[in-house]
């Protein structure tokens, strides 16, 4: 196998690139999903959790309030704290008027509170009307709950008297992580963006191979002084370029956004080493089957249950690649590069083998 072959074959490869507009495409959404990380980042969270929106707010929300307790409308009508402004503007109003207006959305919400006294026997009990289905809903939820938390606690302390046995307390150690934007972006973000060009040139592999069955410019290319298995591993060459490529751009785009990203360089050499295992595995794929839809539908189907595999494991690539991005990945980083790198090699021999057979059976035709 000569170098110069697989270069030539490589770089053929890259001019024809310009051609595939499915690969275009789904480069271009990686890109604008890297250079817009920060706004995709608020708008992705607040739609799996819309109440890490609440800290963000500062818009007074008109609440009506129904009932006699006086003690919950001093905390609906206080701010969170000294620094902050209130949250709400609280109107005194009947049940039947309050709700009328709610379905008109002139408020956002309306507490209901009935005439029971805090040190009666019979428990406390508020009902709250919000928007289905509203975002808005969802924020306010997290500050009403707040302001019943704190009345709780007061209802706490003025029926703590008919305890008989005193309760244990449970002190629970505050946590320093970063919260929900923390996960989205080092559990989600980040693998995801360098993973992709790792799955987009599997899928470009199978094209690449098959449409020289297609074409029927097989023949053409290995009349020449290139062989099959050059050929083949040209193409792989060339899909497995693109990966440290692009992987590397999202990565500088990320830290452009501001997200701090640790070893950068290990993590591309994972994704380097990873992808090629999908390579190999789509190129196996389209020299068995030769028929880009029929491999492309294997390969896919094959791929989520490899995916779902791998992700079982406990010290899997992508949990790594999170590690490795925060700066707590330990040794067992080289064990999962050594392994993938085993297999790399396996499917290489397999990769090399098969080609050679496909090889000779053309030339033998």
């Amino acid at each position: 196998m000569k170098a110069r072959h697989l270069s030539i074959i490589a770089r053929k490869e890259f001019r024809g690139l310009f051609n595939e507009r499915t690969i275009l495409l789904a480069v271009l959404l990686q890109l604008f999903i890297a250079l817009f990380s920060s706004f995709l980042m608020v708008g992705l969270t607040s739609m799996y959790d819309p109440s890490s929106l609440s800290k963000y707010s500062r818009y007074k929300y008109n609440i009506a309030y129904a009932g006699n307790d006086s003690a919950l409308l001093g905390y609906l009508e206080s701010s969170p704290d000294i620094n902050s402004p209130r949250d709400f503007r609280v109107y005194r109003m009947d049940l039947s008027t309050a709700v009328a207006a709610l379905k008109e959305r002139k408020l956002s919400a309306v507490v209901y509170v009935p005439d029971t006294s805090p040190a009666a026997d019979e428990p406390v009990k508020i009902t709250l009307y919000t928007l289905t289905n509203d975002l808005q809903s969802a924020i306010v939820d997290v500050k009403l709950k707040d302001v019943f938390l704190k009345y709780e606690k007061d209802l706490r302390q003025v029926r703590g008297s008919r305890l008989s046995e005193q309760p244990v307390p449970v002190r629970i150690p505050k946590t320093t992580g970063g919260g929900d934007f923390y996960e989205f972006v080092y559990g989600l973000l980040i693998p995801l963006l360098v993973f992709m060009p790792a799955i987009i040139a599997s899928a470009l592999v199978i094209d690449l191979i098959t449409e020289e069955y297609q074409h029927e410019t097989l023949e053409t290319l290995i009349s020449t002084p290139i062989t099959f298995s050059e050929m083949v591993w040209g193409k792989v060459l060339a899909c497995e370029l693109l990966v440290p490529i692009q992987a590397g751009a999202w990565l500088l785009l990320l830290m452009v956004n501001g997200i701090a990203i640790e070893n950068a360089g290990l993590i591309l050499l994972q994704v380097v080493v990873s992808s090629l295992i999908l390579i190999l595995l789509g190129a196996l794929t389209a020299l068995h089957y030769r028929e880009r839809t029929a491999a492309q539908f294997i390969f896919s189907t094959a791929l989520v249950v490899v995916i779902l595999f791998v992700l079982a494991l406990p010290s899997n690539p992508l949990n790594l690649l999170t590690r490795l991005a925060v700066g707590t990945a330990g040794p067992e980083q080289w064990i999962v590069l050594g392994a993938t790198g085993v297999i790399v090699i396996v499917l290489g021999y397999l990769t090399q083998k098969y080609a050679e057979r496909v090889g000779k059976s053309h030339h033998t035709g």
